[in-house]
């Protein structure tokens, strides 16, 4: 008589657990599943959009910074990655702003308040040449 059962709870809880992993099992795959057929859906539609180049001024660019820490090994070694990902914000003669992701080269080389021909396709980016005045 040295263990307690709490009633058969500890019973109960044991009997759950698979239950418990099965639904987080689907719950994760699901969320990749939604994730692929999202970004497949964009794909499909970015190709189905035709080519634009339009009249545009860039006006702000951010980069999205995101920190990686992983304690791996026998001897608990830390390792830390980063990954950025560059946006650059555009806005036509209609006033109507688009913000679409570019590369890093691509990033260094806007300046805030450039005006030119922004050349894209859906929510894809293919370029931005600027206008000598």
């Amino acid at each position: 008589m040295g263990y307690s059962t709490f009633g058969g709870f500890d019973g109960m809880m044991f009997s759950m657990m698979p239950l418990f992993f099965a639904v987080i099992f689907f719950v994760v795959i699901g969320m990749i599943i939604l994730t692929a057929v999202r970004g497949a859906k964009e794909w499909k539609s970015n190709n189905e959009s035709p080519v634009l180049t339009v009249e545009a001024v860039m006006v702000t660019k951010r980069a999205d910074v995101h920190h990686f820490h992983d304690n791996t090994g026998p001897d608990n070694m830390s390792h830390t990655s980063t990954s950025t990902t560059y946006y650059a914000t555009f806005e036509v003669p209609s006033g109507d702003r688009m913000e679409f992701k570019v590369g890093s080269r691509e990033y260094g080389m806007l300046v805030e308040g450039d005006a030119g021909k922004l050349t894209f396709q859906g929510t894809r980016y293919h370029g931005f040449q600027r206008t000598r005045d």
